[in-house]
């Protein structure tokens, strides 16, 4: 078994969304897919919002990636999960392209947290300017050499000019993100006015997260750092004056995360019973106001319509 001993954890003093300094111990998951140690996540009692404390700091997190198991930054296909992984990739593509277009035509996208540039690339062959943002320096030559993409290291983005994207997206990537408010005030400088932010992460009110508890694969501690819900995610981004333009499901990741945690909860794939509770989980969301176990949200600055 594969153990990390950090030398360097942060507590949290106070909420990055509303500031108040009372919170509720929440759950105590383990890091199920690398070393098995365990860490609190706790409530906001003012605002609500989920996130890890104490944490790994900055400095500390790339630990928990060392892995080469760790899928986003791989185009191996070793087993069931990463072809399913590869497979639903591919299918969101195309979806993503769709939603994307439903509000710009063409012009310059940023994706960050690109890792290997699949998602990139599509949309380059789709006539778009693109560029990247990535921390994993062997996904970022991945990246360049495979698909001649401009990939920066992800603290390039202070860098970037003012104004300068049509559509800023972040698929998986928020929750790993140790200053949200200092991310949401760069999307907001380096989009135009007109620019939307499109992000993706798990949702923690979708039923396979009830189901699952703390074996829920969406809560990936310590990597994902927080954990929202529409009502968190959407005052986060109010802040800095970005209005929630339309909510869409990502049906595929029920699947995906179901299979995972069982895997974490029974040490098997159980591929039938992660199929059910997939399915239940969409069938619950429908039912319960989208609450999918994942989510698309579309920003629109200024509050764009």
């Amino acid at each position: 078994m594969f153990h990390v001993k950090l030398v360097n954890m942060e507590k949290i003093i106070s909420c990055a969304l509303c500031g108040n300094e009372s919170f509720t111990n929440y759950l105590e998951p383990q890091d199920y897919f690398l070393t098995q140690e365990a860490f609190t996540i706790v409530k906001c009692k003012n605002c609500g919002l989920l996130f890890v404390n104490p944490r790994p700091a900055a400095t500390e997190i790339s630990k928990y990636y060392n892995s080469e198991s760790y899928i986003s930054h791989s185009t191996k296909q070793k087993g069931i999960l990463d072809r399913v992984y590869s497979f639903i990739r591919r299918k969101n593509h195309v979806r993503k392209y769709t939603i994307i277009s439903n509000y710009k035509k063409a012009g310059s996208i940023l994706d960050i947290g690109c890792a290997t540039g699949e998602f990139l690339n599509f949309f380059k062959n789709k006539g778009w300017q693109t560029t990247g943002l990535e921390p994993n320096e062997k996904a970022r030559q991945f990246a360049s050499q495979a698909y001649n993409l401009d990939v920066l290291d992800e603290n390039d983005i202070q860098k970037l000019p003012d104004k300068k994207f049509d559509v800023v997206t972040m698929w998986h990537v928020l929750e790993h993100v140790h200053d949200i408010n200092e991310r949401i005030f760069q999307l907001d400088r380096i989009l135009k006015d007109d620019g939307i932010a499109v992000i993706a992460v798990p949702n923690s009110k979708c039923y396979d997260a009830s189901f699952y508890g703390k074996y829920w694969a969406g809560y990936d501690v310590p990597r994902h750092i927080f954990h929202f819900t529409t009502e968190t995610l959407a005052k986060l981004f109010e802040k800095r004056n970005f209005k929630l333009l339309e909510k869409l499901p990502m049906v595929y990741d029920a699947y995906y995360i179901s299979m995972i945690s069982e895997k974490y909860k029974t040490g098997k794939k159980n591929l039938v019973k992660a199929f059910f509770h997939g399915f239940r989980s969409n069938q619950y969301a429908k039912r319960n106001g989208n609450e999918f176990s994942s989510l698309i949200y579309v920003f629109g600055k200024n509050g764009l319509k």
